[in-house]
This record gives structure tokens, C-alpha cells and sequence, in this order.
């Protein structure tokens, strides 16, 4: 289920980055993407966080999470 709906999201950003490509150009599609993906990941990485805390581990900074968790 999950990789279905990364999959969706993938896909509808590049859709839409597409169009704005078209109208606006490739530094405008470059952005706006950039923008939605780093919007997922920010909450992809808090949902990550509350479980982790939820289940009572230790809360790790970013370098941590990148050196000891895959994505």
C-alpha cells in the first residue's frame, strides 16, 4: 500500500510539474517540484519521529537517522 502511494505521488508531482513546465518554464517546473518533494519528505520524517516515540526509542538528528536508517 505504501509503495502504491509513493508511487502516486510521485507520479502526479511530475504530471503537474510537467504542465507548469509548458507554461511557465523549467526553472519554475525545477522549483515547484523541489518544493512538493520536500514537503512529502519533511512529513514522511515527522510521521517517522512520532513512531519512534511512540514505541519509546530514542529520538535521532538527521545525521543519525541518514547513517543508521534506510528509506
Amino acid at each position: 500500500m505504501r509503495s502504491h502511494k509513493n508511487r502516486l505521488v510521485v507520479f502526479l508531482a511530475v504530471t503537474i510539474g510537467t504542465i507548469i513546465g509548458l507554461f511557465k518554464g523549467e526553472e519554475a517546473k525545477q522549483k515547484w517540484f523541489f518544493k512538493i518533494k520536500s514537503k512529502y519528505d519533511n512529513k514522511r520524517l515527522i510521521a517517522e519521529r512520532k513512531q519512534i516515540a511512540r514505541k519509546g526509542g530514542v529520538q535521532l538528528d538527521e545525521i543519525e537517522l541518514s547513517s543508521f536508517h534506510t528509506n
